[in-house]
């Protein structure tokens, strides 16, 4: 098309905002024609035409008017009848649309490249300063289009459209968007397409168009603003969003862009998916004072210090965010703090008090956080009862961890760590009909889906000596289960055939968890120490301690000893391979070795139960002078797992050798009420 007519073009059409509907004409300049009683504009025939829905007869009126093409004169009444809320009608007119045949003729005139002599470069740019103008108007339509599409719920079509936009931007633009001399128009309708595209796919739910939009975004030279560029990068999948965050991040830090709070919210979000709360805590901390209220800092930092298992740490904050002079009634500070002193005996009763401050700010909230709180709040009575002084007071705590745990359920009937913890704390107090009912329940809510629900399961089974039962179990546990996850469920089977005196087949059984572990080693590298953060996986050592116990228990002295040595080279230090080394030396009639070794494993672990009871055990067949400091390893055993019946057993051996009759039999009738609910592994080990 000739310079001169783009010249004309270009002043007749519009170069700012859209002009509101009571506009009385939609172009300015020239070719704006004057204003006349008997409304003889161009401009004011056609929205006259268009009212009556003749929109040929408006597009004839406006390109003889305004010398525009077809396409062109379509773009205005379209948007004028978009402005005006017509979306329908709009749509209608952009659907004559050619777009294609538009990018025809653009793309000659905008694609070349600038010419070198002044005289040809001054004729370019009035030619393309004309073609950028055509441009706006048509690709602004193709936009106005797709919002339209949008609104009357068509997001497909919606996003095709607008994807159509950008299409046809590379197209006329081969070279990218110039950063100079470009429309203003035609940059915004650009910036707002890309924007706009990948929240349409979402909505029509192609979250796979919607990710390649957003790269799509960031690696086209569409000449987006900051601010633009910031938006788009605010979104994007997981691998690519954690380094665009901290490159936004940056920018905020260097002075480039405005802080912007859900930067850091999504930045939270990703790294939390991955477990990297530590790199969350690091940026918590390079936020400048004035960004956050210090307590909602403490909060957030106590959160990432408790997932990377740095509690001391977490703890610590949280002290300072609970004190009296800043925010002490923080039900959400109270709940982690509680919930944190719930895993340390030694901190049970601290945990208490902040559980029982979240229970009263609770009462004016709705259920659910009350029932978290009273949740917490029976965690640690649990705990501290495991610590408690005296008989009498570790009933009474238990009596309260259970009465907690209770209303907490009733007001949260189906949530599956309430139902576990509860099943647990049934399970410790050796009541196995209700603990058999939580771990049914459990397995309900859950599909069978978690692994630590048929664990439960089988123990309690165990415990009631239903191993038929419990081998049925297993099978189907094994069969919900992913492969990589079955490792605990192998555990069990292995000590299921031990307790049922076959030990070939807990041989086999521990051959063939041996062959899964060591696979998981070597699909996911080796572990230092053989030791791992998975609650849900078996640590090679473990097997070997097991295996070294069985080949024991059978004299294959020889197949023992190089268990042994696997285990001790995975974890050089080890109370446990200790303790099952003194096994061995114990079975082979080794007692002075097995004494030692014994004793090896309470210097490596002050509080390793077993090693007590063995050397508790071993002690009491010594001879009346061993007797009182065999009294004093399993009485000490006994505070730290009452439940330990071989630890009543001895003790009632030590007292009947002391001529202690009436507690001699105390303590064998624990022994025999333990051994005919002992599971054969400790509800410890969930």
């Amino acid at each position: 098309m000739a310079a001169a007519e783009w010249d004309s073009r270009s002043v007749a059409s519009p170069t700012g905002d859209w002009p509101p509907a009571a506009a009385a004409s939609p172009i300015k300049g020239k070719a704006a024609l004057p204003e006349s009683d008997g409304g003889a504009s161009a401009s004011g025939s056609s929205e006259a035409k268009v009212d009556d829905g003749n929109i040929q007869e408006a597009e004839s009126s406006l390109r003889e008017g305004l010398s525009l093409n077809y396409e062109e004169a379509r773009a205005l009444l379209g948007r004028l009848e978009y402005q005006r809320g017509n979306v329908e009608a709009a749509l209608r007119v952009f659907d004559g649309i050619d777009l294609q045949a538009a990018i025809q003729r653009f793309q000659p005139s905008l694609s070349d490249k600038p010419l070198s002599k002044r005289s040809n470069k001054l004729r370019a740019d009035s030619s393309n300063s004309g073609s950028q103008h055509a441009a706006s108007l048509v690709l602004e339509a193709i936009y106005l289009k797709s919002m339209s599409l949008q609104k009357l719920g068509k997001a497909m079509e919606a996003a095709k459209q607008c994807k159509s936009v950008l299409d046809a931007v590379e197209s006329i633009f081969q070279c990218g968007i110039p950063g100079v001399m470009v429309e203003q128009k035609l940059q915004e309708t650009v910036s707002k397409s890309v924007e706009l595209l990948p929240e349409l796919w979402k909505q029509a739910g192609a979250y796979q168009e919607a990710l390649a939009s957003y790269r799509r975004a960031l690696l086209s030279q569409w000449n987006l603003d900051d601010e633009c560029c910031t938006r788009i990068q605010k979104r994007n999948n997981l691998e690519e969003a954690i380094l665009l965050l901290m490159i936004l991040l940056k920018k905020w830090f260097l002075g480039k862009t405005h802080w912007d709070p859900s930067v850091m919210e999504h930045l939270t979000f990703a790294l939390s998916l991955c477990g990297q709360t530590s790199i969350i805590a690091k940026h918590l901390e390079e936020v400048l004072p004035g960004i956050y209220p210090r307590t909602e800092r403490w909060y957030s930092l106590a959160l990432c210090y408790f997932a990377v298992s740095h509690n001391e740490a977490a703890l610590n904050l949280l002290r300072k965010s609970l004190n009296k002079n800043e925010s002490p009634n923080d039900i959400m500070a109270l709940l982690l703090a509680a919930k944190i002193c719930s895993s340390n005996n030694l901190l049970s009763s601290e945990g208490v008090e902040y559980a029982k401050r979240a229970v009263r700010d609770a009462e004016s909230s709705d259920g659910h956080l009350k029932s978290v709180a009273l949740h917490v709040l029976g965690s640690c009575l649990s705990r501290k009862s495991k610590v408690a002084s005296s008989d009498h007071q570790r009933s009474v705590l238990q009596a309260e961890a259970l009465k907690s745990l209770n209303e907490a359920i009733s007001l949260d009937r189906h949530n599956p760590e309430l139902l576990f913890e509860l099943g647990i704390e049934y399970a410790e107090q050796r009541n196995m009909h209700a603990a058999l009912k939580c771990a049914k329940e459990f397995i309900d809510v859950t599909g069978g889906s978690v692994s630590k629900g048929w664990r439960l399961l089988l123990l309690v089974l165990s415990a009631q000596q239903r191993y038929s039962e419990a081998e049925v179990v297993t099978d189907a546990a094994l069969d919900e289960t992913a492969k990589w996850e079955q490792g605990p469920l192998l555990r069990i089977r292995a000590k299921l055939k031990v307790a049922q005196a076959l030990p070939m087949e807990a041989v086999e059984a521990y051959r063939t968890l041996l062959a899964l572990v060591q696979a998981q080693r070597k699909a996911y590298g080796s572990v230092k120490n053989g030791t791992e953060d998975n609650e849900d996986k078996v640590r090679e050592v473990e097997v070997w301690h097991g295996l070294a116990n069985l080949y024991s228990s059978l004299s294959y002295w020889r197949d023992a000893e190089i268990c042994l040595q696997k285990a001790k080279a995975l974890k050089t230090y080890s109370a446990t391979t200790l303790h099952v080394e003194g096994n061995k030396h114990e079975l082979h009639e080794k007692i002075q070795d097995a004494v030692a070794a014994y004793f090896n494993a309470i210097s490596m672990e002050v509080e390793h139960v077993p090693s007590k009871v063995s050397i508790g055990a071993l002690l009491s067949k010594q001879g009346p002078k061993f007797l009182p400091v065999a009294r004093c390893f399993l009485s000490d055993a006994l505070r730290l797992e009452p439940t330990n019946r071989m630890a009543w057993f001895y003790l009632g051996e030590v007292h009947k050798q002391d001529g202690r009759l009436a507690d001699a039999a105390d303590c064998f009738q624990a022994a025999s009420m333990l051994e005919d609910s002992d599971p054969v592994e400790s509800f410890r080990s969930l």
